[in-house]
């Protein structure tokens, strides 16, 4: 066996010098690509299709490749997705990576206070060994954690997943998933047994109705709303949302309810709905079980009641049934305005009882559809070794346990036997003194984590952080004792899962900058260093991963075993899972898969259950002194969470406002003396933070927005939790206002 000084020169190849970004290579001129995103000097020699890296929507790319290197893109007009089109983020998905803050080399802080200072990849591998080993001999094994991300391919979540948890005996692990679909998951497995959601995006196109739930599908999601304007059945588009966002503009109906009373309001619609008759009861006989117990349930959620909650009249909630009971196709839609709340597990179930009541699941056109954030969002839930075992599996249970082992030719002594904590109870833990050490992998949580202020104080308590990224200046880094280089989406090969379970490639089409490293070579590499470089020696590619995760998914829902190499899913233009051996030949006829049309669910009896509890009160109301509600959300189709990547494009910078703002509403505003553009300072219980005012009727009196992607804005937020999903209710705090 080699040493590890000895793999490490067989990975790492001669680092050419970082010179910074060419940027004569993306120069915008009239192009033979189109729109300009090819020099018009450069004659491209090839074209390869691969998926966006930014958000879940999971759209196909051509990549124009000269020398073996990209050198400017086009929208796919074949891949099954987005059919042609992209959004400004997407156009723009190559610019990141010749950013001149890229991180080029390992860097250490020798000693608390001094500076990052560079280092070689050997001398960062023993250090990353030595004071982790070190801290858990101390402390015990559940000392060191990692949070990890929805950013980074299938194959190196389950390396990561597998190497920490497996190999260095970590217990506790998450991703920043956590803050977009946690919510998802659990409603998911509670209700139909796994983690699935049901549809493909052709449904956008297929249904007569479309129902938006804290969704504003044109900014987050803006080529899903592309397939909505598809629509030839002229659908009346619902949208249930507190701010008259820009697609409740463009939506035939907008409920505008008031915020986190959605439990009230979903229960009030379920009960009209059985009273004026508009429940498939054949359905729910032959597919569901608990609905009598829901039937009694939602008895006390009058009209009156509903009003009184929501702020939606009896004569709108009676409008919004009889469009949802005369609809033949009705697709319910929700993501982070329903999964960034207290209670939000149960608000996505109130939907998902919406659907199965009515019988809108398992068609064409139907189902209760969460929509998805990151890019690899749904890669992370099955395979992260986070919310489950590797390939939807449970901790808990022997025979999934012994399974994976293996498939994975380990010792299934080494899995552990729980799932660990979940990302807030990891900051907890280091605030408790529990946790002493944390690997943070593509995130930036001094950023986007609830509460900022008590993020980055858990940093500060650490004995050891490390951050593995792609770029040298996040605020997480900015805290960090050792920094790992890491290539970025576009630098390697792999597999995203999109919102519609479709898997589809990543490729190497640039080299990434200085000696930084594939993640995947990154774990390699440290597995060499750590001593268990044996147990992953059949590791070698990223493809050889996807092997692996085929073999283990055999038997499970998302049962990927049909797909026996990268070459099918290039193509075929991705694959929604499941996939079995059996399955592959119809897709070339047709490659648009749905779940339920059989009326079975992932439930050991093949039903879905009805799931609901009693409403409860937001963590922190408003009262005299804190008199408005923050709401925070996306802000521009042009932004993308932390802006650590989008803001390194001059183009995205220009389509949204430089400073940090609030929205306002005209009635506020006057009340308060306040003229739009003024500089005005916002309060909560953890922070201040001055911001430009936005005077605007787009949220209701009594509340404000701010966009989620400047830093300030989550030293503002509480942080309170979903109690079954542990997802943080971004959603929701009490605020005043200065001016």
């Amino acid at each position: 066996m080699s040493t590890p000084s000895h793999f490490l020169k067989q990975l790492i190849p001669p680092v050419r010098q970082w010179q910074g970004p060419k940027t004569d290579r993306l120069v915008r001129k009239p192009g033979k690509f189109g729109l300009g995103q090819v020099p018009a000097n450069v004659v491209p020699d090839a074209t390869t299709t691969m998926v966006c890296g930014f958000c879940a929507t999971g759209c196909g790319l051509n990549i124009h490749m000269k020398e073996n290197e990209a050198v400017g893109l086009t929208p796919a007009t074949e891949y099954p997705v987005n059919l042609g089109m992209a959004c400004p983020k997407g156009w723009e998905a190559l610019t990141p990576l010749q950013a001149k803050d890229r991180a080029t080399a390992p860097l250490l802080r020798e000693q608390r206070g001094g500076q990052l200072e560079e280092v070689d990849w050997d001398r960062a591998m023993v250090v990353f060994c030595e004071r982790i080993k070190e801290i858990q001999a101390k402390h015990g094994k559940e000392s060191v954690a990692f949070l990890s991300t929805g950013q980074i391919v299938a194959e190196e979540m389950a390396f990561l997943g597998a190497l920490s948890k497996f190999g260095m005996g970590m217990k506790h692990g998450d991703g920043n998933t956590r803050q977009c679909m946690a919510t998802a998951v659990v409603a998911y497995k509670q209700s139909f047994g796994f983690d699935s959601p049901p549809y493909t995006y052709q449904d956008f196109e297929e249904s007569d109705v479309i129902v938006l739930i804290g969704s504003n599908l044109c900014i987050a999601h803006p080529i899903m709303w592309q397939r909505v304007e598809r629509n030839p059945h002229n659908p009346e588009i619902v949208v249930i949302d507190p701010r008259k966002t820009e697609t409740a503009v463009a939506a035939t109906q907008h409920y505008p309810i008031a915020p986190k009373s959605d439990l009230v309001f979903f229960y009030g619609l379920a009960r009209l709905l059985l009273e004026k008759g508009y429940v498939d009861h054949k359905f729910i006989a032959a597919h569901c079980e608990h609905f009598d117990e829901f039937e009694k349930h939602i008895a006390q959620f009058t009209p009156d009641e509903v009003e009184k909650r929501s702020g939606i009249s009896i004569a709108q909630l009676d409008q919004l049934a009889e469009t949802i009971g005369a609809g033949k196709r009705v697709s319910f839609w929700w993501t982070m305005g329903v999964n960034q709340g207290h209670e939000a597990v149960r608000t996505a179930q109130a939907i998902i009882n919406i659907a199965l009541m009515t019988g809108n699941i398992g068609r064409p056109g139907t189902g209760a559809n969460s929509i998805t954030g990151q890019c690899n969002a749904m890669g992370s839930r099955l395979f992260s070794n986070t919310t489950n075992l590797l390939g939807g599996h449970d901790f808990s249970n022997q025979a999934d346990r012994e399974k994976v082992a293996e498939a994975l030719a380990m010792n299934p002594e080494l899995i552990p036997t729980e799932t660990g904590w979940a990302y807030d109870q990891i900051i907890e833990g280091i605030h408790a003194g529990k946790i002493k050490a944390l690997w943070v992998v593509a995130t930036n949580g001094s950023h986007s984590w609830i509460h900022q202020e008590q993020y980055r104080e858990a940093m500060e308590k650490l004995d050891f952080l490390v951050v593995q990224d792609m770029y040298a200046t996040t605020e997480t880094v900015e805290q960090a004792d050792l920094l790992l280089p890491a290539a970025g989406w576009g630098e390697k090969d792999g597999v995203f899962i999109n919102s519609e379970r479709r898997i589809g490639l990543v490729k190497k089409v640039a080299k990434a900058p200085g000696s930084a490293l594939s993640d995947f070579n990154i774990f390699r590499l440290i597995a060499q260093y750590w001593g268990c470089g044996e147990m992953f020696s059949r590791w070698s590619s990223p493809e050889h991963v996807f092997r692996i995760l085929t073999k283990i998914s055999q038997g499970q829902p998302c049962d990927i075993s049909g797909i026996d190499s990268y070459r099918t899913l290039d193509e075929l233009g991705g694959i929604q899972w499941p996939c079995r051996p059996e399955d592959v030949e119809g897709l070339t006829q047709d490659n648009q898969r749905r779940l339920f049309s059989d009326g079975r669910f992932f439930h050991a009896n093949g039903r879905a259950k009805f799931l609901f509890s009693d409403p409860v009160e937001v963590a922190e109301p408003t009262d005299d002194e804190f008199p408005f509600i923050l709401l925070t959300g996306r802000g521009s189709s042009a932004q993308w969470h932390t802006q650590t990547r989008t803001k390194k494009s001059a183009v995205l910078r220009k389509l949204y406002p430089q400073s940090i703002y609030v929205e306002v509403h005209p009635e506020d505003a006057e009340k308060l003396g306040i003229e739009p553009n003024d500089t005005i300072t916002v309060h909560s219980r953890r922070a201040e933070v001055t911001v430009t005012a936005m005077v605007t009727p787009t949220v209701q009196p009594g509340q404000l927005f701010m966009p989620m992607h400047y830093a300030k804005t989550n030293q503002l937020t509480k942080a309170s939790f979903d109690p079954f999903s542990r997802q943080p209710s971004y959603k929701f705090c009490a605020v005043r206002v200065v001016r």
